[in-house]
């Protein structure tokens, strides 16, 4: 008897083992139908179209909703990836063509994003679902989570509320915990409403009278080559054409001027003698233990530090493991005096996170000024997503942009 027992007590055990932990399929098809929603709000919101932004808007429901921490963690990794999809051919070519190292910095870069919209999903409805998206949203924003806090939904203020400035992003905020609720269709309806009415209407952020924003298509073949001298002089002759025009604040691309130093700054001085005008241009300054990614300002009386980055790409330029890499000032220098404008610097990377813009726009500039060196793209959208996130901030706060980007 007590043998019959034991041969026949553990299969119940483990078919009841088995109801518990086994996934129906209809849970399988809804996991998956979140994780598509995540894929669409990534990929479609951040496609390098501005008016595309509003699209993640659907982001915070998908998470809330999701049915289980598992699922909302692939909807948060969905998200992130679908809309950083150009990293792992934009990163390969930087390092050399090596695709493994590019998507070993996909995945790494989510892990910050994924890891806090799982650690702070519920099960539980009411308050706990917004306040703990309000958090998430948060820690994405500023360091250190924020750091790789690109992707973020709040960027579709300037899409859904052109002109309304802090007003715009409060309304967003709002919005986006609302679609965190059992009241998520009435928030869709109403920011459905302003995206539409914006879509109509909306038009992209003008150049200020007086200004010109430089593109150049310089080729680089690996990373830490700098302009040499046959580039100056070709960017000296558009600058130079610029000034015929009527340009008397010249911007160029980050790097545009190297690694700078007293010859360059010779160089640059003595080409523009005699002409009325102020160049702001990317350039590295070096220093014993790294270097500064900087806009310089260029008069033909001398030049000037005008910005140095806050925020350079973790990794391939921010290396705080080690010597050697660009130095990263989190706050420093929001807003500078330019041309007798007060300007919002933006190099690069700082266009796709939060805190850079938000603490220049709490300075009052007149003017955003965006940057990048987007020699290392590829056939990537990487640089139009900077440009189209520059576009909706600078449309957000009603403000004029100019822009320069080498690719």
């Amino acid at each position: 008897m007590i043998q019959d027992i034991s041969a026949q007590s553990p299969r119940p055990a483990r078919s009841a083992s088995r109801a518990k932990f086994s996934p129906s399929p209809r849970s399988i098809t809804v996991g998956v139908a979140f994780v598509a929603g995540g894929i669409i709000t990534g990929t479609v919101g951040w496609s390098g179209h501005a008016l595309a932004f509003p699209v993640g808007v659907a982001f915070p429901a998908l998470w809330a909703f999701a049915p289980s921490r598992t699922v909302a963690a692939l909807v948060a990794a969905a998200h992130f990836l679908g809309a950083a999809r150009g990293l792992p051919v934009g990163t390969s070519i930087f390092f050399g063509e090596q695709l493994a190292i590019g998507l070993v910095f996909w995945i790494a870069a989510s892990i910050l994003f994924v890891a806090v919209h799982a650690a702070l999903w519920t099960r539980r409805g009411g308050w706990h679902r917004p306040l703990r998206y309000a958090i998430a949203a948060i820690l994405m924003s500023i360091p250190p989570f924020g750091i790789t806090g690109w992707a973020s939904p709040i960027t579709a203020a300037g899409i859904l509320f052109p002109g309304w400035g802090w007003f715009g992003l409060a309304a967003t905020a709002i919005g986006l915990l609302v679609m965190t609720t059992r009241t998520w269709p009435i928030g869709a309806f109403v920011l459905g409403g302003f995206y539409a009415w914006s879509a109509a209407t909306w038009t992209p952020p003008a150049v200020p009278e007086g200004w010109a924003g430089i593109n150049t298509g310089f080729k680089f073949t690996a990373a830490g080559q700098y302009a040499d001298y046959a580039q100056h002089l070709e960017t000296i002759s558009m600058v130079k054409e610029a000034v015929e025009q009527g340009a008397k604040a010249v911007v160029l691309p980050e790097s545009a001027l190297g690694l700078w130093g007293r010859t360059t700054e010779r160089l640059w001085s003595r080409e523009l003698v005699g002409l009325d005008v102020k160049v702001n241009g990317g350039a590295a300054v070096v220093d014993p233990v790294g270097y500064d990614n900087v806009m310089m300002e260029i008069a033909p009386e001398g030049s000037r530090i005008l910005y140095k980055e806050r925020m350079p790409v973790p990794a391939s330029m921010w290396q705080p493991w080690t010597t050697g890499g660009a130095h990263a000032h989190f706050f420093a220098n929001p807003v500078v005096e330019f041309a007798g404008f007060r300007v919002a610097p933006l190099i690069c990377y700082e266009q796709l996170i939060i805190w850079p813009v938000l603490q220049s726009m709490l300075h009052d500039p007149d003017v955003i000024v965006a940057t990048g060196n987007g020699w290392w793209i590829g056939n990537t959208n990487i640089v139009a997503i900077q440009k189209a996130s520059a576009e909706a901030w600078a449309s957000l706060f009603g403000l004029p942009l100019v822009m320069a980007f080498n690719t």
